[in-house]
């Protein structure tokens, strides 16, 4: 009767796994009595195995640093502080294949903070862009393709198919085409809250950040489809008032360009992000990469 009691228990696995180490269990077998020692006993081992396991889960949750990079334009030169070269963003990307750096989508970030998905893999690492400029397809857009890594895109839609320097709205559908390419909101035409809230009344400014939250939602949504429900505040500004905003408008994240690694203890509305200048190559690069807090701020003069 090797496997007749482990068939009937309510400890099925755990009885099974006793009978086949002990040997016979019938009612008068010597082995009996260790049977049922032995089961409770793995029982204890099992819950403490999966509290150790959880632990860890918890340990790595808290340690986990998860750089997020944002850029705004490229070119074969640099023009103003927000201009990555080209080669300088090839270099990276290839630096990190070469180390094995695994670019991972922004959304499922989120969802991994809101308690909705498991964490990202080891040395995961997240880009975006800001704004809609041109160079985004003319330079960014070869670049993704040829190393397949995922990209989010905070676009505000006044500009596009408008402004000189910005994207066509053909242009980001291909862009989303590819696969490649998430498209969020930056609000509709990138204001400055702060200097928004001196100059007009309480309810006039909650009004209008509204309207620059659900206008841009709306537009975009329209245009690419998808759910647009992430936003990067413009200039990296924002505060409790504007949070709240946010969220009563349908938005479950929101960015910063705070330059260090976003963490589970972050708020998920104002997750931090380094913002990407020339500057940031060779080793000032790689301790981005292994999520150092990098301060001061660059300037933010022509963000726009």
């Amino acid at each position: 009767m090797r496997s007749a009691i482990a068939i009937r228990s309510s400890s099925t696995g755990l009885t099974s796994i006793a009978a086949l180490a002990l040997g016979p269990v019938g009612p008068r077998s010597p082995n009996a009595l260790l049977t049922r020692s032995f089961v409770p006993l793995a029982c204890l081992t099992l819950l403490f195995a999966g509290l150790l396991s959880a632990s860890l889960a918890q340990a790595q949750s808290r340690r986990m640093r998860l750089p997020i990079l944002v850029y705004h334009r490229f070119g074969a030169r640099v023009t103003d502080s927000m201009t990555v070269r080209t080669a300088i963003f090839a270099g990276q990307l290839r630096f990190l294949k070469e180390h094995h750096i695994t670019a991972v989508p922004l959304r499922g970030v989120v969802r991994y903070f809101l308690g909705q998905a498991p964490p990202p893999p080891p040395n995961s690492i997240v880009i975006t862009a800001d704004d809609g400029h041109v160079s985004v397809f003319s330079d960014m857009l070869p670049l993704v393709k040829q190393y397949k890594i995922p990209v989010t895109l905070f676009i505000y839609p006044s500009a596009i198919s408008n402004a000189s320097y910005a994207m066509t709205w053909e242009e980001l559908a291909k862009l989303k085409a590819t696969g490649l390419f998430d498209v969020q909101s930056h609000t509709f035409w990138h204001p400055n809250f702060r200097i928004e809230k001196q100059r007009r009344s309480p309810a006039d400014y909650r009004r209008f950040v509204r309207e620059q939250l659900v206008k841009s939602k709306g537009r975009l949504e329209h245009k690419l489809g998808g759910k647009v429900d992430m936003l990067a505040w413009p200039f990296g500004i924002y505060d409790d008032e504007l949070i709240g905003l946010a969220r009563e408008c349908g938005y479950l994240a929101g960015f910063s360009i705070v330059r260090r690694p976003a963490t589970s203890r972050d708020n998920v509305m104002a997750l931090p992000r380094y913002l990407m200048t020339e500057a940031d190559q060779g080793r000032a690069f790689e301790r981005i990469v292994e999520g150092e807090s990098l301060e001061p701020q660059p300037q933010l003069e022509n963000m726009r």
